[in-house]
């Protein structure tokens, strides 16, 4: 047993805690990813990018909205916006791909004197060119890939600046060829937008992934009712804490069709650190919080570490002690204690 009880290992990697500062705005320059190592984060992902400008021209047509459970607007960084529902539209990164590249190799060098990791992390526009780019990646000394084919925007950005992929044979190829261009650690973010996301996971391990990342936010729609109007204007990636036990139903789905060695990781859910406990117990060896970072300032990182530490220390247990637990432990209806009439306790008085 590790004497790190924060430990966690995806694959040949080694975390030095689970919680990872997922890709987006909170992750756009250089003194942002510094702020994060500085939160503690096992490993930060930077905003990530391609090489269409369609898509880089879409974050300036960014825009976003914290919601409450009565999906009335809530402020930033203010009381009530650690339960509150993100719903944003984004783009990529506005830089030339060989200066971000050389900062976060510079970046990673900082990083792995703290035991952390700085990870980039691409956006599937084009197959050939994404996998010159992970090439380059590796070239620059960088030490783990994340490549997202599944991003949510996908199907409202301009056509061909971000792919969405469900097809799992497609995802095969996909993988297979980025595969083929890096010998890095690869970690593919996948959709949860289809029927069939233990197949398209099951896709990405087979093409040659190290790791995959599930589920991403959902795509969503939203009428104002002052304005009568979309709020935003458009659709819009949707994600909160809501989202945690449809995130974790498939992190166990997918344990259980991938087997229990295969590296998963969770994103879209955890607002904090009992949050990604549970993503350990339903088998998820990391997770990427980024709502709750991009909303509540980098602190949600170090809180979640001390939370989740906290909670396995109060057990004597460790983080791959606890990881799979409960989703190993998941019984179906028909194995449930027969307690006829149970139901009635439930129902409302008909007075």
């Amino acid at each position: 047993m590790t004497t790190n009880r924060l430990e966690s290992r995806v694959g040949a990697l080694v975390l030095k805690n689970p919680v990872i500062c997922g890709a987006g705005e909170h992750t756009m320059t250089a003194d942002a990813i510094r702020a994060a190592l500085r939160h503690g984060a096992g490993a930060v992902v930077a905003k990530s990018t391609n090489e269409s400008q369609a898509a880089k021209d879409q974050l300036d047509r960014t825009d976003y909205a914290l919601l409450d459970g009565h999906w009335n607007p809530v402020k930033w960084h203010e009381a009530g916006s650690q339960d509150a529902t993100l719903f944003c539209r984004s783009g990529l990164l506005q830089r030339s791909f060989d200066g971000w590249i050389d900062e976060l190799a510079a970046l990673d060098r900082e990083a792995r004197t703290g035991g952390s990791y700085v990870i980039p992390s691409l956006i599937l526009s084009d197959l050939e060119q994404c996998a010159r780019f992970a090439a380059q990646i590796e070239q620059a000394g960088l030490r783990v890939l994340e490549v997202n084919i599944g991003a949510p925007h996908g199907e409202e950005a301009a056509q061909g600046a971000i792919r969405l992929e469900r097809d799992a044979e497609r995802i095969t190829r996909i993988v297979a060829r980025l595969r083929a261009s890096t010998t890095l650690p690869l970690w593919i973010k996948l959709t949860g937008q289809s029927e069939d996301v233990t197949g398209i996971a099951a896709a990405a391990q087979a093409g040659g992934a190290d790791a995959v990342i599930l589920m991403g936010r959902f795509m969503g729609f939203l009428p104002d009712l002052d304005t009568q109007r979309p709020v935003l204007g458009t659709n819009a990636a949707v994600g909160g804490g809501w989202a945690l036990p449809l995130t974790a139903r498939w992190i166990s789905l997918t344990r259980r069709r991938v087997g229990a060695t295969f590296p998963l990781i969770a994103t879209n859910g955890a607002r904090n650190g009992l949050d990604v406990a549970r993503f350990l117990l339903a088998g998820a060896a990391a997770t990427e919080m980024t709502s709750a970072v991009l909303t509540r300032g980098y602190a949600a990182l170090s809180e979640a570490i001390a939370e989740l530490d906290a909670y396995l220390g109060e057990r004597g247990q460790c983080v791959e002690q606890v990881l799979g637990l409960a989703a190993d432990s998941v019984e179906t209806y028909q194995q449930q204690t027969s307690r006829p009439g149970h139901w009635t306790q439930f129902s409302p008085s008909t007075d």
